[in-house]
């Protein structure tokens, strides 16, 4: 019996080494594989020398053109029993054309993290003032949700954010973290102790701006006081797409080093003594805080930065929101022998991020969905009027500049 086929559109080629984004993705990769499906890769995107192998893992990997008539062809001819959309850009561009020419299709959106709710979070950091989602970016957002008959959400707190303030009928929205493998004692066993490890680190893409951000606040407000409290520890930060404005922080003399892309950075943070991250701002779940969980690596963050990550069991290191205190307690905690703060992120890892519970989970549900899908989308008919309505205006954009290009 031949394999399903599962089309993945992506907005780039996943990049395991540059960001969580693309360890996410390949996540998700690797639970299609193991389900039995057939699974193909498209992007309108250039690869770069970090771009993942996917052809390694027994993937087809497809170059697609943005709005072209050729991606009609392709998807009729390549007839997915599923389409996932990485992140709602891309399902505005390729979603109209799915229902077009595969119009029984699954249609599953990755949300990565709610991007109007980061973005809201951004600027109240930078304007003040309150919180404001409702905002162009979450119309659009929200519509593309509406437009799938599936949306995965990395993130409790956002399903009850589109569930409570928003009114999204919980049947679209599923709720899928980090799939990670347990923590074994063994495991445990290898992380570096104590003793061997030394000074801070931050890791982090910098092309996400939650990250230049926090690394703004790292040089400004806590370097300066924590540098003062642990006098022999550096500062390391580590991330993929370093421009010069990263790169003119590095300053040696204040013991401050701008280090660059992690090659691996899970191994990377199992380095050193303590992860801090200041973050002010962003969504959904935060992979450099998994990396240190996996590798037995305090961390100090805010509350941005730990949010929907533990419930109500204790953090791996401190939570802090002012910066004075942020500092303290990363002196305390690079100074704390005593206190097994890998066994706290163990349990978090152990108890939220099972692979093999959430994965089979997934598979069950789509599933279930593929099976009763005309069910599933009258119950969620205002999707369907969205995809009516809403798509003509994209859809007619794309249909010109097609045209225009053709007509060169």
């Amino acid at each position: 019996m031949k394999a399903e086929k599962v089309l993945i559109v992506g907005l780039v080629w996943p990049e395991p080494v540059s960001s969580a984004a693309g360890t996410r993705m390949l996540q998700l990769v690797h639970t299609f594989l193991d389900a039995g499906y057939e699974v193909v890769f498209a992007s309108a995107a250039s690869k770069s020398p970090y771009s993942y192998p996917l052809v390694e893992l027994g993937v087809r990997e497809e170059s697609i053109v943005l709005n072209d008539a050729s991606f009609d062809r392709f998807i009729a001819q390549e007839n997915p029993a599923m389409v996932l959309f990485d992140r709602f850009m891309v399902e505005e561009q390729y979603g109209w054309r799915v229902s077009q020419q595969c119009p029984d299709a699954l249609k599953i959106l990755d949300t990565e993290d709610l991007h109007f709710l980061r973005q809201a979070r951004q600027q109240q950091v930078k304007k003040g003032g309150e919180l404001d989602l409702y905002t162009d970016t979450a119309k659009r957002e929200l519509a593309a949700i509406l437009r799938c008959d599936l949306s995965l959400l990395i993130s409790e707190l956002e399903i009850a954010l589109l569930t409570q303030q928003f009114r999204i009928d919980p049947s679209i929205l599923y709720y899928l973290p980090f799939l990670e493998e347990q923590i074994t004692a063994s495991e445990e066993a290898s992380w570096l102790p104590f003793e061997e490890r030394k000074d801070f680190v931050f890791i982090g893409n910098f092309l996400h701006e939650p990250n230049w951000h926090a690394v703004q606040r790292l040089k400004s407000e806590v370097w300066p006081l924590l540098r003062k409290l642990v006098p022999t520890a550096n500062l390391h930060i580590y991330g993929a797409y370093a421009s010069q404005k990263v790169l003119q922080l590095h300053n040696p003399k204040e013991r401050f080093f701008i280090i660059g892309r992690a090659e691996d950075a899970r191994a990377t943070v199992g380095k050193y003594r303590v992860l801090v991250a200041p973050l002010a701002f962003g969504a959904g779940v935060k992979g450099k805080f998994i990396d240190a969980m996996q590798t037995g690596t305090p961390a100090v963050t805010t509350s941005i930065g730990a949010e929907a990550m533990r419930q109500d069991l204790p953090w791996n290191g401190a939570v802090v929101d002012d910066m004075v205190e942020f500092a303290e307690a990363a002196a305390r905690i690079y100074g704390d022998g005593t206190t097994d703060y890998g066994s706290y992120g163990k349990l978090i890892i152990n108890s939220f991020y099972t692979k093999e519970v959430f994965a089979k989970e997934f598979i069950a549900k789509l599933r279930l969905l593929a099976a009763n899908l005309k069910v599933h989308r009258q119950h969620n008919f205002i999707g369907q009027v969205m995809q009516h309505h809403t798509m003509q205006s994209t859809k007619y954009m794309s249909l010109w500049i097609d045209e225009k290009n053709n007509n060169k």
